[in-house]
């Protein structure tokens, strides 16, 4: 079974080794890819089908089909925004299609506020050499392919 996971911002696609924070660049919660995401408001959109597991106004953990996992944080060190600037478009615990709105943001808010708006998506305690297909590089749009993680 191999699992699309898609794009949940639009921006630039950029190596988990380049987020500035050490959990996501040596992908201690997993492999994945980060965006840099475009300027202005965003919505991020799920990456996947399935269960919203855990929902925060910063990041959010959704559970396919056969237990895969996927996270999606929403800027570094924004757990110290206390929920400020982010707006929750979905609850926990709902069952969600691929493209889905979960939360409103404003990436330069984020980032005028000191802290980055990369955005980690990490397949959860997946092994590196699971993931295929991994996005290079370049601009994405919401539901991009970024990687398939075979299961």
């Amino acid at each position: 079974m191999t699992l699309t996971v898609t794009a949940p911002v639009a921006g630039t696609v950029t190596a988990m080794s380049e987020v500035p924070d050490p959990v996501f660049a040596q992908e201690i919660v997993g492999p994945g890819v980060a965006i840099a995401p475009d300027a202005g408001s965003a919505t991020a959109v799920a990456p996947i089908s399935g269960k919203l597991v855990k929902l925060h106004p910063h990041a959010f953990v959704i559970v396919g089909d056969g237990g895969a996992g996927v996270l999606v944080h929403l800027g570094i060190d924004t757990v110290k925004l206390h929920g400020e600037g982010f707006t929750l478009r979905a609850a926990e615990g709902d069952e969600v299609s691929a493209g889905d709105p979960i939360v409103e943001w404003s990436p330069p808010d984020v980032e005028s506020a000191g802290y980055s708006s990369v955005v980690p998506v990490v397949a959860l305690d997946a092994k590196a050499d699971a993931l295929e297909d991994i996005a290079q590089a370049g601009q994405v749009v919401v539901g991009d392919r970024l990687f398939a993680w075979r299961r």
